[in-house]
């Protein structure tokens, strides 16, 4: 496939999960790929997964100084995934105040700072990680909707204000990434067993799945200020 043969690609939070599957299916599509995350331990670890010809970068999405001294080092990119994000959750009542911020701090003022310095090609395109709970409410995990929501309705703004920037979000429901690795096995299996039989997809989600969302949109000039929801139906449900 040579959709993004030879364009630019930054993925933020692509050391791991929907990130990297992001990076992997950019990397097979033709671009120059660049991962950023926290953790020089992933970034090596997923350099060496995604192979010749992908770069990486230390960054903090809560660090705007950081952000934009990368931005500014770097040629505009074509394309930037922002998927970055750690949110505490939990009902309201029962979350720490604290944690509730850093959750805020993390996925929607990150993703916000990104915006805000990042240098991206004319007709490049800005792509941000949601999340289904911004349609469906659930009564534990309150925040992580409104945050969602905050997200999908930034993206439709800066879609009119980057314009002909395209800014668009993909919104998974519940996917299979090493989020859920602190489960036990027989935990994780059973909550997965229960979750895709409630669901009209029958499946739970991986991160190819939301990856190839994620290229949809970087890749078709006509998709702006939109909102792609890839979560087997958990919306409906």
């Amino acid at each position: 496939m040579t959709l993004l043969k030879d364009q630019r690609v930054l993925v933020i939070g692509g050391s791991s999960g929907i990130g990297l599957a992001v990076a992997e299916a950019a990397v097979a599509a033709g671009a120059h790929v660049t991962i950023a995350s926290r953790s020089q331990d992933k970034l090596l670890a997923a350099i060496e997964k995604l192979g010749p010809g992908t770069d990486s970068a230390v960054l903090d999405t809560t660090d705007e100084l950081s952000l934009q001294s990368f931005f500014v080092s770097r040629k505009a990119f074509d394309h930037v995934v922002v998927s970055a994000a750690q949110t505490p959750t939990g009902p309201l009542r029962k979350l720490a105040l604290t944690d509730a911020q850093a959750a805020m701090e993390s996925k929607f003022w990150g993703a916000y700072r990104v915006a805000r310095a990042a240098r991206i090609a004319e007709r490049g395109s800005l792509t941000l990680i949601s999340g289904y709970l911004s349609e469906r409410p659930s009564a534990s995990s309150v925040l992580q909707g409104a945050i969602n929501a905050a997200l999908e309705g930034l993206a439709r703004g800066l879609a009119l204000e980057f314009s002909p920037v395209r800014v668009n979000t993909v919104s998974p429901g519940l996917i299979d990434t090493p989020l859920w690795s602190k489960m036990a096995d027989d935990a994780k299996a059973a909550m997965f067993s229960r979750v895709s039989e409630n669901l009209p997809a029958k499946t739970i989600g991986k991160p190819e799945h939301i990856a190839k969302a994620v290229l949809f949109l970087m890749t078709t000039p006509f998709a702006t200020g939109s909102n792609v929801r890839v979560d087997g139906g958990g919306a409906i449900a």
